[in-house]
């Protein structure tokens, strides 16, 4: 049985650390921490790469950066920066995605990613009916 691989951007990852008086932030929250069950339990594939590496190595706050950093171990694919993604970062930023954004897509799809997951609506929005991977709210992969 082949995993499903996903790729989970920074904003994911620091989701359970944020304010959680708003109620959307707190299913997201849920959310996440369910994924990561999956992730642990073996029935979900987690890429890290190389971006998320340096945005948390950015992290000012040093118990997420610990916490996060964690998940590095735990990925099954590992992503490197290469000139073909760096390429493709290119084409995201031109479809209006900001450039650490369109890093994070294009590694996902490096690492055939069958789920970009986020919590960023605008990029939501823009990858919307991209052909090369789904993008995904915490909340829908949850219940899908």
């Amino acid at each position: 049985m082949k995993l499903i691989r996903v790729y989970l951007d920074t904003c994911t990852f620091n989701r359970p650390f944020d304010d959680q008086n708003q109620l959307v932030v707190k299913f997201e929250a849920e959310a996440k921490i369910h994924i990561q069950e999956k992730i642990q339990n073996g029935e979900l594939e987690l890429v890290w790469s190389y971006i998320l590496e340096y945005e948390n190595a950015n992290n000012p706050f040093i118990y997420r950066k610990i916490a996060i950093s964690k998940w590095r171990k735990i990925a099954k694919i590992l992503i490197t920066e290469t000139p073909e993604i760096l390429k493709r970062a290119k084409i995201y930023i031109k479809m209006g995605l900001k450039s650490k954004d369109a890093l994070h897509v294009s590694c996902a799809v490096e690492a055939k990613a069958k789920y970009f997951i986020t919590t960023d609506q605008d990029i939501l929005r823009k990858l919307k009916n991209h052909k090369t991977i789904i993008a995904l709210s915490l909340l829908i992969l949850l219940v899908s």
